[in-house]
């Protein structure tokens, strides 16, 4: 008979024994080009070859994009050439975090594939830089004009390219900026409605991971890259005090941040740790790690399903916050303060759509037949009464 350490003399194929330093003999398969893989059991048992079988049929692993991708070397002067060197640039490697290059890499090395012309076998990859103009830009941006978003991030990277061009020399100026973003704005992420907020609680009730999800992420305002990140260490004498992910490396924003007790609420009635050691994050994995934050985002987006709102996601809470806040007359300045924007113009979305609502719900009764003016509305009262509606009798 045979045991788990009596080894045939032939291994299926692209199977290789290895004898550890205790001399154990142990059966890896090898693929070419892949890291070895150990198949357990005795070779040609039916566990061992359905191990084999399925280290045969596994894909391999996508390719990481912060590593250059073997290539014949680019011609100088194109635009390959222009953008391998951005891409070992301080303008790169320095001032962005790791997943914005990812992201940047992955949409500039898309258009070295796009042909020039519908058709044509040439590529953006060799075309010489001296002829990159706005019209062959506007191409490259008009290929993903299907995917608005898609669209403009091509050209946004394009024109960062190019501005490091300009910098090191390498190009006399930047055609992509000549080249407008595309139009046609969208609401983007859905924004919570107060319905939709109950709703949820009502699945997630407070002392739940997923009610003290939603508390952060309405009573902080923060992104998913802030939200894994916060934990009782930024909390301080009733005010949470954290450096925002977004733009960490050009131009850091630190906020200090009332804890509402609504907030606090939601932080106390979460069971105490397990281990002695708590984690410094307050949301954390199963296995006690703290959260990526797409892993975050993918972990909240069950979360809203199970509560019957797929359409609802982590962003579109921190848009609520906004809202609501304009609408109880937080001023630009002050939402500017509480979210951390830089720009007016966005806080400025937020209130001008709350004066529209008071100022609508003050002058609606001037709306009949009769002439009359009817009664006079407070702003306080009409935001208060605003998408009410009595029958008549």
């Amino acid at each position: 008979m045979s045991d788990e350490n009596t080894m045939p003399k032939r291994l299926p194929k692209g199977c290789v024994e290895d004898t550890d330093r205790h001399g154990n003999v142990r059966v890896y398969y090898r693929p070419k080009g892949r890291p070895k893989v150990r198949i357990q059991g005795i070779p040609w048992s039916e566990p061992f070859m359905e191990a084999y079988r399925a280290a045969v049929e596994a894909k391999p692993s996508a390719p990481d994009l912060e590593k250059p991708v073997a290539r014949p070397a680019a011609k100088e002067g194109t635009w390959r050439w222009l953008c391998e060197r951005y891409f070992v640039a301080p303008e790169f490697t320095g001032t962005l975090d790791p997943r914005t290059r990812k992201v940047r890499r992955s949409l500039l090395e898309a258009t070295f594939i796009e042909p020039i012309a519908p058709g044509s076998t040439k590529l953006f990859a060799d075309f010489p830089l001296d002829r990159m103009t706005p019209k062959a830009i506007r191409v490259l941006r008009d290929r993903r004009a299907d995917k608005r978003e898609a669209a403009n991030a091509r050209l946004k990277a394009t024109r960062q390219a190019f501005a490091y061009g300009i910098q090191a020399e390498l190009v006399e100026a930047n055609p992509a900026r000549e080249v407008p973003y595309l139009t046609g704005k969208t609401d983007g992420h859905h924004t919570w409605s107060l319905d939709e907020v109950a709703q949820y609680i009502q699945r997630h009730p407070p002392g739940t991971k997923a009610y003290l999800a939603l508390a952060l992420l309405l009573f902080v305002g923060c992104r998913r890259a802030d939200v894994v990140a916060l934990g009782r260490q930024h909390i301080r004498k009733g005010w949470l005090r954290y450096t925002q992910h977004k733009n960490r490396n050009r131009a850091p924003v630190t906020l200090d941040l009332p804890v509402l007790p609504v907030l606090q609420h939601a932080i106390d009635t979460m069971p105490a740790a397990e281990s002695d050691t708590p984690a410094l994050a307050f949301l954390t994995t199963e296995f006690g790690k703290a959260f990526t934050a797409n892993g975050f985002g993918n972990w909240f987006r069950k979360r809203c399903t199970e509560a019957g709102l797929p359409h609802c996601t982590a962003h579109g809470l921190r848009k609520a916050g906004a809202a609501i806040a304009a609408e109880n007359g937080a001023t630009e300045n002050q939402l500017m303060a509480i979210y951390g924007w830089t720009n007016p113009k966005q806080a400025a979305l937020y209130t001008r759509k709350a004066r529209q609502k008071v100022l609508a719900g003050g002058a609606m009764h001037l709306i009949n037949l009769d002439g009359s003016t009817g009664r006079e509305v407070p702003p306080e009262t009409a935001m208060q009464e605003s998408g009410t509606f009595s029958a008549a009798k």
